[in-house]
């Protein structure tokens, strides 16, 4: 095994995976680590035994435990993949960051942002190669429009504007698992994708202020948000609008996320639809929930399905294939090549975190938030009482 400059341990001889949590994305990564012929070891963990089971059944694991420490402790374990519950991804990320290893990690770092600082910190002293799952990156899409903005096709970004529209099942299954809802809002569980592209596109530009308004109508006896809408202005003056709901009814088509973005250059225009809204199933069969979580099921049937919404991709003949796959199999090819891949950096996820949660301290304020903002201000204003949300 070798290293390269980036800090990434090349795996040359195969990779021994361990992942740790296997609901419904750890077990699409840990199907397709099967699949990918230079995993040579797979090792998962659960505390769920049933769960765990079934997925140690469906990819014949070499070892299925529901104690973190005795998978850790493998030798054979020489990447991790980090698919715990949003709330819970802080222990095994610091335990496996001690072992040295490549990992791939689930937004969010922490729900904490001064855990999430504490994570990265420990990370970065580790001098692991750590990456977080911003899966939308690697559409075809996408990837297209950041060569066409490398390539200075429309000249200096001056606006950019987007808004997510996601169907309620997100928040209706997250939520349900947990007893405080605290930092779990639109923003900082799912809106962060749509940030997260938004500054990847704009690489180079850093924000410097921030006003937000945020409403809690239907989904504020939940304990979270309906939606925010905020402006960033960015340290050259370029203007970065964006807004998500995530409110919408369950039986609206789209079955998880309906994202929409444009740019505007000193010489030229990008206008991005990822609505999908280009396939569209109407049928008297309900179509499947898209939105999978441990034993969630979907409060309403849906007849008309925008296919291709459901962000990790889509199954054909019982294989997922779509941007996921190309994530987790992209990340396999950087551990045993040493290649150089789109993925969010830890760094890139706890500034997202960060930046999420000062959209929602501005909306609580009811005043633009100045930026950067630590941590610490961030954990202290947010988790009082009076940090609800103000109608827009």
């Amino acid at each position: 095994m070798t290293t390269t400059d980036g800090g990434a341990r090349l795996q040359r001889d195969g990779i021994g995976l361990a992942v740790i949590g296997c609901g419904a994305i750890g077990r699409i990564r840990a199907v397709l680590a099967r699949e990918y012929p230079g995993v040579r070891w797979l090792g998962l963990c659960d505390v769920d035994a049933a769960t765990l089971d079934q997925l140690a059944s469906d990819t014949d694991a070499d070892l299925a435990t529901t104690d973190i420490d005795e998978l850790l402790a493998r030798p054979e374990v020489s990447a991790v993949i980090i698919a715990t519950d949003e709330r819970e991804h802080v222990e095994p990320i610091l335990k496996a960051a001690g072992l040295g290893v490549p990992l791939f990690i689930e937004k969010p770092l922490a729900t904490d942002p001064v855990d999430s600082a504490r994570v990265l910190a420990a990370i970065e002293a580790a001098g692991v190669d750590a990456v977080v799952g911003y899966t939308q990156r690697f559409r075809r899409r996408f990837l297209t429009v950041k060569q066409r903005l490398r390539d200075g096709q429309v000249g200096e970004v001056t606006t950019v504007v987007t808004r997510a529209l996601m169907n309620r099942m997100v928040p209706e299954a997250t939520l349900r698992k947990v007893s405080d809802t605290t930092n779990l809002t639109p923003m900082v569980v799912s809106g962060t994708h749509s940030l997260d592209m938004c500054l990847w596109l704009m690489e180079g530009k850093e924000p410097v202020e921030v006003y937000a308004r945020s409403v809690d109508r239907t989904l504020g006896d939940m304990g979270t948000k309906d939606g925010t809408l905020g402006i960033f202005t960015m340290d050259d003056g370029t203007v970065f609008s964006m807004n998500i709901n995530w409110a919408l009814p369950a039986v609206w088509p789209g079955a998880v996320y309906g994202l929409e973005i444009g740019i505007v250059g000193t010489e030229g225009v990008i206008d991005i639809e990822d609505t999908h809204r280009d396939v569209i199933v109407a049928s008297q069969h309900p179509q499947p929930a898209g939105y999978n979580s441990r034993g969630f099921q979907a409060p309403a049937p849906r007849h008309i399905d925008f296919v291709g919404s459901y962000p990790p991709g889509d199954l054909s003949d019982g294989v997922l294939w779509g941007p996921m796959r190309e994530e987790t199999m992209t990340w396999f090819n950087r551990l045993t090549t040493g290649a150089r891949t789109p993925h969010a950096s830890a760094a890139d996820g706890h500034r997202n975190l960060l930046l999420t949660m000062a959209m929602d301290l501005s909306a609580a304020r009811g005043r633009a938030v100045t930026l950067p903002i630590t941590p610490e201000e961030l954990l202290a204003e947010l988790s009082s009482p009076s940090s609800g949300a103000r109608d827009v």
